[in-house]
């Protein structure tokens, strides 16, 4: 399995929205699917983000022998702490439990590693067992599990 990460462009709107959309994706990240114009919103926020920045951002990530869209993934660096930078993905569920989780992950720290960043961060749902599974793979530790937004988390991180 090979996947490719090309940044969100403005015609892949309708793949950001297949995820955004879908209540089994968001049930472990904001517990509700997003209407069509509030995923329009943050789908130009995702693409200023992008363009402010050559290696951050959000991935549309493909399967490299057939173009299918499978899902995102993301590095978003903190404003706050110019060497720390968060790391998430989200997969449509036909894709779920066939390792594109761990690819993803894989590939993101790849481009983490190469830049100035000094820790990764990521939260999860602490009922999310497959990504918590993947994130300690890669080497992540847990810090804490809390309320963030008003949902549990779980915060891990990981000292490139």
């Amino acid at each position: 399995m090979e996947i490719k990460l090309s940044k969100f462009q403005e015609h892949d709107f309708d793949s950001y929205y297949s995820l955004v959309s879908s209540e089994k994706v968001m049930a472990q990240i904001t517990e509700r699917s997003l209407p069509y114009d509030e995923a329009q919103s943050k789908f130009q926020k995702v693409l200023k983000r992008n363009r402010e920045n050559n290696e951050f951002g959000s991935y549309k990530v493909s399967d490299c022998y057939n173009t299918e869209f499978i899902g995102l993934g993301h590095l978003t660096l903190n404003k706050d702490q110019k060497h720390e930078a968060e790391i998430g993905y989200m997969i449509l569920p036909q894709y779920w439990r066939m390792g594109y989780g761990k690819k993803i992950a894989s590939e993101l720290l790849k481009i983490a590693n190469r830049s100035d960043i000094k820790i990764l961060k990521a939260i999860i749902d602490p009922e999310n067992k497959a990504s918590r599974k993947i994130l300690i793979n890669q080497g992540f530790i847990s810090e804490k599990i809390c309320v963030l937004d008003g949902l549990q988390g779980e915060i891990l991180s990981k000292s490139l």
